[in-house]
């Protein structure tokens, strides 16, 4: 594989501490799930970059697959639980807010988009993903 781009974070304190991209230009105070203290958790960051990347890769796919995405959107939710052989996991939905896209065009893109992004393909195999898909007009 060749590389494009690499960047690195230090984290100190785990869940409970701050984690920092080593060139200095985001630092955060990390917090776990449901503690009611003002943070963020990994899996909130997470879904951060995992919608991030996943909508620039659909917006990449509708050019490929010459559909239109206008006002197209990523939500991504991200969970965490315990697996039943020990150890945990993270549970993934993706939904393509794709508003007036016929079923069917929604249905190829996202698809397509899946095989495409590369937090998708760094967790195909090892994470429950489960895609959706809103055609809906939302006022």
């Amino acid at each position: 594989m060749k590389v494009f781009y690499k960047t690195a974070a230090t984290a100190s304190g785990g869940r409970s501490g701050t984690s920092t991209l080593n060139d200095g230009s985001f630092s955060v105070q990390m917090v776990p799930p449901g503690s009611n203290v003002t943070g963020v958790n990994p899996e909130q960051l997470f879904a951060l970059g995992y919608a991030a990347c996943f909508d620039n890769a659909m917006q990449l796919m509708a050019k490929q697959l010459k559909v239109d995405a206008q006002g197209a959107k990523t939500s991504i939710e991200v969970g965490i639980g315990q697996l039943t052989e020990g150890g945990y996991s993270l549970d993934v939905d993706i939904t393509a807010h794709l508003p007036g896209m016929a079923s069917s065009d929604a249905e190829r893109l996202i698809e397509a988009t899946h095989e495409l992004c590369p937090y998708s393909n760094a967790i195909r195999g090892n994470v429950d993903v489960r895609l959706h898909i809103e055609t809906e007009t939302t006022q």
